[in-house]
C-alpha cells in the first residue's frame, strides 16, 4: 500500500495544551507506570488490535514532554509505504505533536477519526506522513481520582468506519483497563486475559 500524504494545515495542527501533565506524571509514578514497557499491556494492545482488526494498538501513558506506549502492538512490517518505497513502524515513543492521543487527553473524551483526511485539523499530522495513518479511534483512561492517565487507541493505514460499535468497544476496553492499572498500588498489574473474539 502506498499513499501521498496531505500537507500540513498550519495553525490547525497545534497540539492542545496539556495542563494536567504534571499531576498525571506524579500519579503514574505512584503507580509505577509510564517509563517502561509493560508486557501485560502489550498483551492488552494485541487483544485490542485483534478485536478491532487494526495493525496498531496502543496504551499511551504520556509524560510532560512526549508520549510513551507502555503497551504496544505493531505489525511485523510497515503496512504503508512512502512514495520512495520506504516505510516505518511506530515505536514506543512519540513527540507530543505526533498523533491524536493528545487531543483525547485534553478533551477527556473519546475521539473517532474514520478518515483523517476529512479533518483539516488532523490531516497534516506528522503520523500521516511518517507512518501512513489514515484512521484513529481512542478513549481516555480516567482513574478514580479523575486523572487522565493516558489513552487506549487503535490506528489503521486505511479509512475505517468505526461506528457506534467501535466507539463503544474502545471505551469499554479503556474502562476495563483503569482498575487494572490502579491495582499497581496493591502489588502489580495483573496479567491480561486472552484476546476477545474479533468484532463481526
Amino acid at each position: 500500500m502506498s499513499y501521498d500524504p496531505p500537507r500540513p494545515a498550519g495553525r490547525l495542527l497545534l497540539t492542545p495544551e496539556d495542563k494536567e501533565a504534571p499531576a498525571r506524571v506524579r500519579r503514574l509514578r505512584g503507580l509505577g507506570l509510564g517509563d517502561h514497557p509493560e508486557p501485560s499491556l502489550d498483551v492488552f494492545a494485541y487483544a485490542l488490535a485483534e478485536l478491532m482488526g487494526t495493525p496498531y494498538a496502543m496504551v499511551n501513558l504520556p509524560g510532560e514532554h512526549g508520549q510513551f506506549f507502555a503497551g504496544l502492538h505493531t505489525p511485523t512490517a510497515a503496512p504503508a509505504l512512502r512514495g520512495d518505497g520506504s516505510g516505518a513502524l511506530l515505536g514506543r515513543v512519540l513527540p507530543r505533536d505526533h498523533g491524536f492521543c493528545p487531543h483525547v487527553v485534553a478533551r477527556r473524551r473519546a475521539l473517532a477519526l474514520e478518515d483523517v483526511g476529512d479533518y483539516p485539523r488532523f490531516a497534516g499530522n506528522p503520523v500521516v506522513d511518517e507512518f501512513g495513518i489514515r484512521s484513529y479511534l481512542g478513549a481516555p483512561l480516567v482513574d478514580s481520582t479523575g486523572t487522565v492517565l493516558g489513552t487506549v487507541s487503535v490506528t489503521d493505514v486505511r479509512p475505517r468506519t468505526w461506528g457506534r460499535p467501535g466507539l463503544d468497544a474502545v471505551k469499554a476496553r479503556a474502562a476495563d483497563l483503569v482498575p487494572r492499572l490502579e491495582r499497581r498500588e496493591d502489588g502489580g498489574l495483573p496479567p491480561y486475559g486472552p484476546p476477545a473474539p474479533p468484532m463481526g
